[in-house]
């Protein structure tokens, strides 16, 4: 019975619409008011060509003959709001990790103004105890979706191990495999999730896995690979020094940087970086490659004249700027991520060079600062820890173990539309005068993409 009486009123209805539409089409075709011209029909189309189509309702149609331009295009703009992350750590004043923070004991600031926090992690012992997700956005209208219940990551951390073979003294393999067996019994433990990637011929790429197998047969195969002094300084020279040495460093570089936009995915967990590798010097040995080594001068003065010695010179003038700006863009990108690059040395205590290598002593001491301040830098830019010129590996292994298995993420939507002010400047804080509060200082904005070409 209840199929019939359905069915009846959509016959009621469907002859209700129909008479509608009927007096719509009769009230459409009535002759035009008085004092109205009359519209003339359109012409017939020319043979082999499809009339034009009519015109929407309301708009008059032009004359024949009449050439009108289009309406202009209205600009369209777009908004994105997204939701800015930085890791918290809160320690109390013997250093022990604070875990009973809640929102209203923490304020964050960015560019000195005061934000509203959006949500709250609190990760302890390298696990998710607690979860304040952002609030979802809302529903279109006319939209009624069910309530979905979030699922509860009980996962461990995030390692991402990155073998930098390029910059890796072949010397120094076997050191080399036994600070990586130190990292996978002091740091890496069951749960956690890691990825290990090379730069060099060790040809190391294996995705996320908590297979520690494979962390054990990858330690197998690394090899460093890196320059040798003597490599260095008998390179050939160009204007902006030796070009093998700036190639090594950008495919670092691009490597590492591919690798974090593809952990910006990866959310409300904390990603930790190990990065492996002797730094970086874009202007290695100057005085022994340009033939003023007053030790041993140079292997590659035949044929150099002093013109081209002084324009080499005056092209390394900003070799080191050119690396902080490199460096610069690496670590905004791994904040952007929200990702901490923490940098191990396998050399530890650095002395003298080999005896079989020809360097002047005190340019080989500019050569090993520099290399190991580029290590700091990517550290501190992106809050982690440079692990320099030591060789208590274990030691630096449990703090960065401490620091990645206890910490908050705290999350903000910007209330700063202005997309120009890319580099912004981030402050948390805690009324709570026991407690001292570490986190990000800055993050930057995604460069906008070129528009797309119009064809």
């Amino acid at each position: 019975m209840v199929f019939f009486r359905n069915s009846t009123r959509l016959r009621v209805s469907q002859t209700l619409i129909a008479a509608c539409l009927a007096l719509v089409t009769l009230g459409a075709q009535s002759a035009p008011p008085s004092g109205a011209p009359a519209q003339q029909p359109p012409p017939p189309a020319p043979a082999g060509q499809q009339p034009p189509p009519p015109a929407p309702a309301g708009q008059q149609t032009p004359p024949s003959g009449v050439v009108t331009s289009p309406a202009p295009a209205q600009p369209t703009f777009s908004v994105q709001v997204n939701l800015v992350t930085t890791d918290v750590i809160a320690r109390d004043g013997a250093g022990q990790f604070v875990a009973d923070l809640d929102r209203k004991d923490l304020e964050v600031f960015e560019d000195g103004v005061k934000q509203e926090i959006a949500s709250l992690v609190l990760v302890h012992g390298g696990r998710v105890y607690n979860l304040q997700l952002p609030p979802p956005p809302p529903n279109p209208e006319g939209i009624v979706l069910p309530t979905t219940r979030p699922a509860s990551d009980a996962a461990g951390r995030i390692f991402l191990l990155f073998v930098d073979d390029l910059h890796l003294d072949f010397r120094n393999t076997g050191r080399i495999r036994e600070l990586f067996k130190r990292i996978s019994k002091n740091l890496i433990h069951d749960g956690d999730m890691f990825g290990i990637v090379s730069t060099g011929p060790s040809s190391l790429a294996i995705d996320l896995t908590y297979d520690r197998r494979r962390l054990d047969e990858a330690i197998k195969r690394i090899t460093g690979n890196g320059l040798k002094p003597s490599d260095i300084l008998e390179a050939p020279e160009t204007s902006q020094g030796p070009s093998e040495v700036r190639y090594r460093a950008h495919v670092a570089f691009s490597t590492l940087t591919d690798l974090v936009r593809e952990l910006e995915r990866v959310q409300n967990r904390r990603k930790a970086i190990i990065y492996v590798s002797n730094g970086y010097d874009f202007n290695p040995f100057p005085e022994g490659r340009l033939g003023d080594d007053p030790y041993f001068g140079t292997p590659d003065n035949l044929g150099r004249d002093s013109s081209a010695t002084d324009s080499m010179r005056q092209g390394q003038q900003f070799a080191d700027a050119d690396l902080a700006r490199d460096l610069a863009d690496v670590t905004r990108a791994a904040n952007r991520a929200n990702a901490s690059i923490y940098t191990i040395d396998p050399r530890g205590l650095v002395g003298g060079p080999d005896i079989d290598e020809q360097v002047d002593p005190t340019e080989w001491q500019t050569y090993v600062r520099k290399t190991q301040d580029s290590l700091r830098a990517m550290a501190d830019l992106t809050g982690g820890l440079a692990v320099v010129n030591q060789n208590d590996f274990d030691k630096a292994l449990k703090r960065i173990d401490a620091e990645t298995s206890d910490y908050y993420i705290l999350g903000y939507y910007s209330t700063n539309p202005d997309p120009t002010r890319r580099t912004r400047k981030v402050e948390v804080k805690t009324p709570r005068k026991d407690v001292d509060i570490w986190a990000r200082s800055s993050y930057s904005l995604k460069r906008p993409q070129p528009p797309s070409s119009q064809r």
